[in-house]
């Protein structure tokens, strides 16, 4: 059940997750399957049994939780809040400093495991590696605006 899949784009799963009413194991098990990394190497720890017992149990919350916990150790649960039908998590690094110090990674859906996991891609999103090259690429074409003034005083 925890075996990974194909990768898909962080933005595909983002909009899966949004549009999905509520949590099954299934669009649980593909989540895991398409994000997480060290999951399928923790084997038989003590952290993925606890997700398989959980998934097992549709202790849905928890799991997601269990999940951040895993494959995202720096970042921890900041806020949680519902306000007009809809809940709203908030994921930070650094938890005790003020919110307007940290910048953390918000997410909302009308089912809260469904937030937390939506929160979970962003922060993938955003942590994923660009592939860049080792040389710095220089613009090659000229601005028609842009003249050389020669600014040298030599009086």
């Amino acid at each position: 059940m925890l075996a990974p899949s194909e990768h898909h784009e962080p933005a595909e799963l983002q909009d899966r997750l949004r549009a999905a009413p509520a949590i099954t194991a299934e669009l649980l098990s593909d989540f895991i399957g398409e994000t997480c990394r060290r999951l399928p190497y923790e084997g038989r720890g003590e952290k993925a049994e606890r997700i398989e017992r959980l998934i097992e149990s549709a202790a849905w919350t928890d799991a997601a939780l269990a999940l951040i916990d895993l494959e995202l150790p720096q970042w921890r649960l900041r806020r949680i809040a519902y306000d007009d039908g809809e809940w709203h998590c908030a994921l930070s690094r650094q938890r005790e400093l003020p919110e307007w110090l940290e910048q953390s990674i918000e997410a909302r859906h009308a089912d809260l495991p469904l937030a937390i996991l939506c929160a979970f891609v962003d922060i993938q999103r955003i942590n994923a590696p660009v592939s860049r090259s080792s040389v710095p690429i220089v613009p090659h074409g000229k601005n028609a605006l842009y003249e050389p003034v020669l600014s040298d005083n030599f009086a």
